[in-house]
């Protein structure tokens, strides 16, 4: 009796272990078929590289004479899933940042903080060295968007079709400067 205990809990034991493995973040992998990290960056990527390839945007970088000043505002999710918009958001940022084309200031999420810390230095911070008000840059364009998705079920096969939406407008303006899409779309048989 003793053995069989013993030998159901060592089956158990290995029969419930769990295996981890460390893999690189920039391989893709879809488990489910809803939309994951790899459709974020591939969207930010395609999206980012469109918006300054289009002579809209190019135009408009050459009527001032310098780099634009893009924020990001909000990209929404219109979608049945969850997708963390801040970490979306961030893909974007990641891109037009690094692009050297356009410049990046800090969404509102950010400003805030950055306005509290400023506050602060002109109480704590040696003068010298605290940072002054009414020295940050403006944006000249506000980036706005959306994500929105269609679903079709037949037996055991989905396709969904996420669409992601983006609006360039001149702050000043209200001019739209630019306006992409990007669409991935995906077949999941079970």
């Amino acid at each position: 009796m003793n053995k069989f205990i013993i030998l159901f809990a060592v089956f158990a034991l290995f029969s419930c272990s769990r295996s981890v493995t460390r893999i690189d973040p920039s391989t893709e992998i879809d488990l489910s078929g809803r939309w994951n990290d790899t459709d974020s960056r591939k969207v930010a990527d395609q999206m980012i590289h469109d918006l300054f390839k289009s002579d809209q945007f190019q135009k408009y970088a050459e009527s001032l004479g310098r780099k634009p000043v893009l924020v990001i505002s909000s990209i929404k999710n219109k979608t049945s899933e969850h997708i963390d918009a801040a970490n979306y958001i961030r893909k974007f940022e990641m891109v037009i940042h690094n692009s050297g084309i356009a410049e990046l200031v800090e969404s509102e999420e950010f400003r805030d903080k950055v306005r509290q810390e400023r506050a602060e230095q002109q109480d704590f911070a040696d003068p010298a060295t605290a940072a002054r008000w009414g020295k940050e840059v403006g944006a000249d364009l506000i980036l706005f968007g959306e994500m929105t998705s269609e679903t079709d079920v037949y037996q055991k096969k989905r396709v969904v079709n996420y669409i992601t939406t983006l609006f360039l407008t001149d702050v000043e303006s209200n001019k739209r400067i630019w306006y992409g899409q990007n669409e991935i779309k995906k077949l999941v048989k079970n």
